[in-house]
């Protein structure tokens, strides 16, 4: 009984911002890795960043240097800072992460996908 629902997603120019959140919902006790990831239309998925408990971050190059990845472990966010968008960056957005769960006695990691938000930059 665990959600993670995107949101932020939208249209904008070539050169703009957006900032997309993501927010867990639901019943455990903590969340590990954060991660976004998007896919576009006949491409393979990327992993565009990741951050970790503790705060440390990771971005792939093509969004290195534009994005920029964090969380708010208080509220149980990842937020995604998108700026100089360009056309290449136009996908589905989808937040992703690693979340402990109490079972039978255990703590176990389970990892988990929202449903993905809409990002579209035009020329």
């Amino acid at each position: 009984q665990v959600q993670l629902v995107e949101s932020g997603g939208g249209l904008v120019q070539a050169g703009g911002s957006l900032r997309l959140s993501c927010a867990a919902s639901g019943s455990f006790l903590g969340i590990n890795n954060m991660n976004w990831y998007r896919q576009a239309p006949g491409k393979q998925r990327e992993r565009v960043a990741y951050i970790t408990r503790g705060g440390i971050t990771n971005y792939a190059n093509s969004v290195k240097g534009r994005f920029t990845i964090s969380r708010d472990n208080a509220k149980n966010t990842v937020a995604l800072q998108m700026n100089s968008l360009n056309p290449e960056d136009t996908a589905v957005y989808y937040c992703n992460a690693d979340i402990q769960e109490s079972m039978k006695g255990f703590t176990t990691l389970r990892n988990y996908w929202g449903a993905g938000t809409q990002v579209t930059v035009s020329s």
